[in-house]
């Protein structure tokens, strides 16, 4: 997996690619930490238009990030979900926890 950050006031968007799996724990965790205290940011929005790929080590990966940002005031977004990636998040309800564009 690779992630590209770029930020535009308060939001940080964090562009995934590839396979979103148990692998890519240390990647994704190194890629939010940094904006973790950064009191400028409130919102994290991954993008995954270049995600063909997730599973259930993900998902848990998500409801942790929403977890660390919620207990900072801040808030995550999942935007762009496409096939399969779409499919999984609609099944797993994250439509009821998340934000999703």
């Amino acid at each position: 997996m690779n992630i590209q950050p770029s930020q535009t006031n308060e939001r940080v968007t964090l562009r995934l690619s590839g396979r979103f799996q148990f692998d890519s724990h240390r990647a994704f965790r190194s890629a939010y930490e940094v904006f973790l205290a950064d009191a400028g940011v409130k919102v994290i929005v991954l993008d995954f238009a270049d995600v063909d790929y997730l599973d259930s080590s993900a998902l848990g990966m998500l409801l942790l990030l929403r977890e660390k940002l919620g207990a900072l005031g801040k808030e995550v977004e999942l935007a762009n979900p496409r096939g399969a990636v779409k499919q999984v998040l609609e099944v797993a309800n994250f439509a009821r926890l998340f934000r999703i564009s």
